[in-house]
């Protein structure tokens, strides 16, 4: 390997920092160096200033040694890091500084001293010894074996109270092996164990580091309770945000794997012809967004079998913000449920407010009574194709969710348990469910701030 003094060091660095000609592969090229020597150098020049350039031909020694250890585990740092502060040259060197210190403790680290062994004249060398016995090198092996057994032992008895039992993880045996150390040999042990030194101080830094998500983690976690498992990755991830918490999707969506949490919701499909064309004209078109609240108006009726009871529901939804402004119930679908819905829809519109609604072809809405209703209240009236759902999408879409959050995910007893449950639901579903389309806002929130601005 070339010898570069340091002021020939001192001129790499210098046309590196001043940022004249190129990059670090630039400078390397230049000079027909490595990119890692130039980049080597730049560091301990900024480090140690030109000092850092030196020849350095150091013996430290243990009390310095440890001192370098201590910083490295107190502040978490690699041998690299840690190198470059104190100035060592090989960072090798303070890795295996840990490995002596893991086997031999302080002692080891004691420098050892250097030339081969002095000759002595042959009138002063003592008397060989014998031999050991054989019974001296029986009592050493017999020691050893003694070691590992006592380390054995004491490993497995402490797997032994771990839940996971013969299959444990590495982190476990690395867990037990580090409360182990101190009354065995860290070989042993890890012999014992089955676990690479490297592996070992790798699982015993990352149980020292924490988790660091955790707080995340129990967030993710109360949201997903709170909702009731009906939120998906991307509802928790907007409903954090509305908290104030940075956070990107994927990393909800991993996390939200890892704790096992997944949408109890299942995904909602259409399936239909186009149909044929009613009396009344389809006004909407599908043209399911609204400018302002009370523009468009959507309903329809859906059917509940609680132990062979039935109960209907009939409600009216603002396409503005999705929201439901009103509903009515009952276990017979005459048209009173109809007409109960429209009572309570009137009381909800002001004088100029005309709201278009639109429904399918059911027979309530091609009632006299219905078309008279509307034409009193100066609504427009707007029905779907005959058996196409999909022109009516937007109240389709509430109904399945309804049923995917609430009714199949939960067992009934009774109509009125039923009923209660889907007034606290539609409650829920106005004021605290998020919509992604809503801008991670609830549909209240959403028409609230609408007014505000």
């Amino acid at each position: 390997m070339t010898k570069y003094d340091s002021q020939f060091k001192l001129s790499v660095v210098h046309r590196y920092l001043s940022e004249q000609h190129g990059g670090l592969k630039a400078v390397a090229a230049f000079y027909g160096l490595s990119h890692s020597q130039v980049r080597g150098w730049v560091q301990r020049y900024r480090q140690h200033g030109v000092t850092g350039l030196d020849k350095k031909h150091s013996v430290y020694d243990a009390a310095f040694k440890i001192k370098v250890l201590k910083h490295l585990w107190r502040d978490d740092l690699s041998c690299q890091q840690v190198a470059q502060l104190y100035d060592i040259r090989c960072s090798a060197q303070v890795a295996q500084w840990m490995r002596l210190y893991d086997e031999g403790g302080i002692s080891a680290l004691e420098p050892k001293p250097r030339g081969g062994r002095k000759k002595m004249p042959t009138s002063d060398l003592p008397t060989p010894l014998p031999p050991l016995p054989d019974d001296a090198r029986t009592l050493e092996q017999l020691r050893k074996e003694n070691e590992y057994l006592r380390a054995e032992v004491a490993y497995l008895k402490k797997l032994r109270g771990l839940a996971s039992g013969q299959g444990a993880s590495r982190a476990e045996k690395a867990r037990v092996v580090l409360e182990l150390r101190q009354g065995h040999d860290l070989t042993v042990l890890l012999k014992t164990a089955g676990l690479a030194r490297s592996t070992f101080y790798y699982q015993v830094k990352a149980q020292q580091a924490g988790d660091r998500q955790a707080d995340l983690k129990s967030r993710i976690r109360a949201l997903y309770e709170c909702h009731k498992g009906r939120y998906g990755y991307r509802r928790i991830t907007a409903a954090l945000r509305q908290m104030g918490e940075t956070v990107n999707h994927k990393a909800v969506q991993r996390l939200m794997r890892v704790l096992g949490l997944k949408s109890l919701v299942r995904p909602k499909k259409y399936r239909s012809y186009r149909g044929q064309q009613a009396s009344v004209p389809n006004l909407l078109a599908r043209a399911f967004q609204a400018e302002r609240p009370n523009q468009k108006w959507v309903t329809d009726i859906t059917e509940f079998n609680v132990r062979g009871e039935k109960l209907y529901l009939s409600p009216v939804m603002d396409l503005y913000n999705g929201e439901i402004v009103t509903y009515a119930m009952q276990r017979q679908p005459h048209f009173s449920l109809v007409g109960n819905m429209l009572k309570k829809a009137w009381s909800k519109l002001s004088d100029e407010q005309t709201p278009l609604l639109h429904s399918d072809q059911g027979w309530q809405y091609q009632m006299p009574a219905y078309r008279r209703q509307l034409a009193e209240h100066g609504l427009t009236q707007s029905m779907s194709r005959k058996g196409n759902c999909l022109d009516n999408a937007a109240m389709e879409s509430f109904f399945g969710t309804l049923k995917a959050e609430l009714f199949h995910l939960n067992r009934f007893e009774s109509i009125e348990q039923l009923q209660a449950d889907l007034e606290q639901y539609i409650h829920y579903y106005n004021h605290d469910r998020i919509k992604l389309k809503l801008k991670g806002l609830s549909p209240v929130q959403y028409r609230t701030q609408a007014f505000e601005l």
